[in-house]
C-alpha cells in the first residue's frame, strides 16, 4: 500500500508544530499546480465577486484589490438576493461579520495577515457550535441556544483570518431528513438552487445549496453516511470527506466517542477543489479532545505524479445500479485517467452488500436508544418526522457479533487497497431527487447512502466534485466520487482536480 506521510515523533503534537510539518500551509499552498495555469491569472472582470473562488478571493483580499468589507457586503448581498427562495442559511451574525471584515482590512493596510484566510466570508452548517450565534443542530430543544466557544474547526479557519456570515440549515441531529433531504422542525426546508422542486440532499443540504448560490465561499459540514458528499454531488460543487482521523468533530452536535464514531467525519465544501486544498491543512490535525484524531502530517495534492496512480472504477456496487447516465459518467471519468496513461482496471472492494447490510443492523442494534438519548440531552419533547426512532434492539452477543464482521470486511478491504491508489465511482444511483421522490416499491428516498457509506464504514478518505449535468432531470448536477487509501486525502483532491479540469466544475445556477 502506498505509504502515509512520514508521523512526526513524539505522542502529542501541538498545533503549530502539526502545521508547520504539512507541505502545503501558507496563504499561496502550491495551488496553481493544482488547479491549472488559470488559477493563477486574474478572474475576469464581469466574474461577480460573490462567484470567485475561496482561493481567489483570499488572493485578491492579500493583494488588496478588493477589501475584506467587500466580499463580505458581496457574499451578505447574494443571501438576501437567494435565501428566500432556498432557505439555506438560517442564522446570522451580520454586525459582527462587517465589524471583523473592517478589522481584517485594518490589519492588512498595516502590513499584518491573520492567515491564508485573512477576510474571507464563510457558512457553517448548524451541526457545529459558534460562539455568540444560536446552534440549534436542528432539534427544538436547542431552539435558543447560543455556545459560548467554537468547535474545533470553526475556530480553527477563524483563527486563519475567515469571518463567519452565519450558520446554514441541516436535518435535525444531522440524520433526521427522512426523504426529503435537509428539513427540521425549527426552520423548516431547505431547497436545490438548481430546481427548488428538487432536494439539496442532506445532511449538510444547506452548506451545499449555499455555497453553490454564491453565498458563501465555503462551508464546513460533517458526514455520517454521505452528508458532505450527497450536498456536493446535489449542489455541484467539491466536498471532501477525511480520513477518519483527520478532522476533529469536537463541538458539533453528533460528536466522538461511542460504538458509531467511526463513521462520523468533518470536512469542506467549497465551488473549486484548490478550495478544499487550502482549507484541509487548516482544519486538521488533533485537538486534544477528540481521541480518535491522529497527528499524520498533511500531503501536498500538487505534488501527486497523476500518470503513476493504479486506478479502480466500478459504475455499480451491485446493491442498487445507478442510471445509464450516472454509469456513463463514470466510464467517461475514468477516460480521463486512462488517457495521462494510469494503471485502469474495472474492479471494487470485496463484500460491500455485507458491509452495508452489518453497517444497517448495527446502526439499530441498540433500537435507536443512541437517538433517544441525544433528545433528552437537548430537551427535545418534539422530534422530527423524518428522525428514525426505531430498531430491534439485539442482545449484546449480536452486537458483538456485528462488530467483528464489520471489522473483518474492513480488513478484507483494505487488504485488497494495496493494489490501488484510487477508486472512481458513483456517488448517488441517479441525478438529485425531487422533493417528494419515491422509489419504486414506496419507500421515501434517501439518495446516495448505497454509494457513500460504504466509505464512512471503512473510514477512507472520499470526495465528490461535479462533472457534467442531467439530461433526464434538465439542469440539475452530477458529480462522481474518488476514493483514495487511508491517509492519502491529497491524492484524492489531485484526482478531483484533475476531473474539475477536464469538465469544468461548478456552474452557477439561474436563481
Amino acid at each position: 500500500m502506498t505509504p502515509a506521510p512520514e508521523r512526526l515523533s513524539g505522542t502529542r503534537l501541538d498545533r503549530r508544530r502539526f502545521l508547520e510539518g504539512s507541505a502545503t500551509v501558507g496563504a499561496a499552498l502550491a495551488l496553481a499546480p493544482l488547479a491549472g495555469p488559470a488559477a493563477a491569472a486574474a478572474p475576469a472582470a464581469a466574474t461577480p465577486l460573490w462567484a470567485r473562488s475561496t482561493a481567489e478571493v483570499a488572493k485578491l483580499i492579500a493583494s488588496g484589490t478588493v477589501s475584506s468589507v467587500d466580499a463580505v457586503k458581496a457574499c451578505l448581498a447574494r443571501i438576501d438576493a437567494v435565501n428566500g427562495k432556498l432557505n439555506a442559511v438560517v442564522a446570522e451574525c451580520r454586525e459582527r461579520a462587517l465589524a471583523e471584515a473592517a478589522a481584517a482590512d485594518a490589519l492588512r493596510a498595516a502590513g499584518t495577515s491573520l492567515g491564508p484566510l485573512h477576510g474571507v466570508p464563510f457558512t457553517v452548517k448548524d451541526s457545529f457550535d459558534t460562539a455568540g450565534l444560536v446552534s440549534t443542530g436542528g432539534t427544538l430543544g436547542r431552539k435558543a441556544f447560543v455556545p459560548g466557544r467554537d468547535a474545533t474547526v470553526v475556530a480553527r479557519v477563524r483563527a486563519a483570518g475567515a469571518i463567519l456570515l452565519g450558520k446554514t440549515n441541516t436535518p435535525e441531529f444531522t440524520l433526521g431528513g427522512g426523504g426529503k433531504g435537509t428539513i427540521n422542525l425549527v426552520y423548516g426546508l431547505t431547497r436545490n438552487p438548481y430546481n427548488l422542486n428538487y432536494q439539496p440532499s442532506g445532511s449538510s443540504g444547506g452548506a451545499g445549496a449555499i455555497v453553490a448560490a454564491g453565498g458563501a465561499y465555503f462551508d464546513i459540514g460533517s458526514d455520517y453516511g454521505g452528508s458532505i458528499r450527497g450536498p456536493a454531488y446535489a449542489n455541484g460543487i467539491a466536498g471532501l470527506k477525511p480520513t477518519l482521523g483527520r478532522v476533529p468533530r469536537t463541538g458539533h452536535i453528533v460528536g466522538y466517542g461511542g460504538p458509531f464514531d467511526s463513521f462520523q467525519e468533518t470536512g469542506p465544501l467549497a465551488r473549486k477543489v484548490e478550495d478544499l486544498a487550502l482549507l484541509m491543512p487548516l482544519l486538521c490535525g488533533p485537538d486534544d479532545a477528540d481521541a480518535t484524531m491522529a497527528p499524520v502530517p498533511w500531503g501536498d495534492p500538487a505534488a501527486v505524479d497523476l500518470k503513476r496512480l493504479r486506478v479502480a472504477y466500478y459504475t455499480s456496487n451491485g446493491i442498487v445500479d445507478p442510471t445509464a447516465e450516472v454509469q456513463a459518467l463514470v466510464q467517461q471519468c475514468v477516460g480521463y485517467f486512462s488517457k495521462l496513461g494510469c494503471k485502469v482496471k474495472a474492479d471494487k472492494p470485496p463484500k460491500m452488500k455485507e458491509l452495508a447490510a452489518a453497517r444497517q443492523a448495527f446502526n439499530g442494534a441498540d433500537g435507536r436508544a443512541f437517538m433517544r438519548r441525544l433528545l433528552k440531552k437537548h430537551g427535545t419533547q418534539q422530534a422530527s418526522p423524518g428522525l428514525r426512532l426505531d430498531g430491534e434492539v439485539l442482545p449484546s452477543s449480536e452486537f458483538t457479533r456485528l462488530s467483528e464482521v464489520i471489522d473483518g470486511i474492513r480488513a478484507e478491504q483494505l487488504a485488497w487497497l494495496e493494489s490501488y491508489d484510487l477508486i472512481i465511482c458513483p456517488a448517488s444511483q441517479r441525478a438529485p431527487i425531487p422533493l417528494d421522490y419515491v422509489q419504486p416499491g414506496g419507500e421515501a428516498a434517501r439518495s446516495g447512502s448505497n454509494y457513500t457509506s460504504q466509505y464512512n464504514t471503512t473510514g477512507w478518505p472520499a470526495g465528490v466534485v461535479r462533472a457534467g449535468t442531467s439530461k433526464l432531470d434538465p439542469g440539475l448536477p452530477l458529480g462522481i466520487q474518488i476514493v483514495g487509501q487511508p491517509w492519502r486525502d491529497d491524492v484524492v483532491l489531485a484526482a478531483m482536480a484533475h476531473v474539475e479540469r477536464q469538465t469544468g466544475g461548478w456552474i452557477a445556477p439561474n436563481l
